[in-house]
């Protein structure tokens, strides 16, 4: 098949794991001819309000802080937004304006900006590791650094800063949890065993150790591991997000651009030429 062809994925059957951005991504690929089988690998779940992030808050308030790290948008408005429930978002927001923020990815960027802040530097390749090198290369003794983090609790990222002198507080907006209907899932890995998916996306980390996680803990790894090594095409946004895929060794691919449509055309071209 022709990947600059109107329809280079006609034919293919193609499994969404993500969530949030199922919509969009299933979007894109039927626009290209794929079948799309939906089925969240994890669930979002929002922190309450007067819980952990409201002490994460008081926190950040309780003292000056040199640099504000900004992972994802929804995380990033989301915690904005339980500050305005609680009374002290316009206090939040004065205070990280005399902060330096820098951002994961456009998506943060644009969060900052959306809460009237200043974006001092957003990474180019999207990914926490870049962040973190940028970080590195500053003093941070003594310094206070905020990280918002997403979903996964950015271990060690956050243990980087803190051997390099940081007073690291982490502010957990959400976390992630079991699928809500897991019989969906069941149902993806079971078709993807049987040859009936020719390739899984996958937009967080996340989602992919919780789908080779429960196909281990159902005695179906094997079975998907052969499956991967006789053709499904495994597709992960970027790095951060593959560490699973890579950990349980197995191939899979990633785009230059970290974003959705490039995984998407990186698929559309894979599939088509039938590399």
């Amino acid at each position: 098949m022709d990947s600059t062809a109107p329809e280079p994925l006609r034919g293919f059957t193609v499994g969404i794991t993500a969530e949030r951005k199922a919509d969009e991504l299933a979007s894109l690929l039927t626009r290209r001819g794929a079948r799309v089988v939906h089925a969240p690998a994890m669930h979002t779940v929002p922190l309450p309000q007067d819980g952990e992030l409201a002490a994460s808050t008081r926190e950040v308030l309780a003292g000056d802080v040199d640099f504000v790290v900004a992972s994802t948008g929804m995380g990033f408005r989301g915690w904005m937004d339980a500050a305005d429930e609680t009374g002290s978002g316009e206090a939040l927001r004065r205070h990280l304006a005399t902060a330096t923020l820098l951002a994961r990815g456009s998506k943060a960027t644009g969060a900052i900006h959306g809460a009237g802040l200043r974006t001092e530097w957003s990474a180019p390749s999207e990914e926490s590791a870049e962040v973190l090198r940028y970080l590195l290369d500053h003093e941070l003794g003594g310094r206070r650094v905020v990280v918002q983090v997403h979903g996964d609790p950015m271990l060690s990222f956050r243990q980087r800063l803190t051997e390099a002198g940081a007073e690291v507080i982490p502010v957990m907006v959400y976390r992630w949890t079991d699928p809500l209907e897991p019989h969906k899932l069941d149902d993806l890995i079971d078709r993807t065993v049987a040859g009936e998916v020719h390739a899984l996306t996958f937009t967080s980390a996340p989602a992919a150790a919780n789908l080779l996680t429960r196909a281990e803990r159902d005695g179906r790894f094997e079975s998907l591991r052969t499956a991967v090594l006789d053709g499904v095409l495994l597709g992960c946004v970027g790095p951060v997000t593959a560490a699973p895929v890579e950990k349980a060794g197995l191939p899979y691919v990633t785009p230059e651009r970290s974003r959705t449509s490039s995984l998407v055309r990186l698929l559309a071209e894979r599939l088509s030429s039938g590399s």
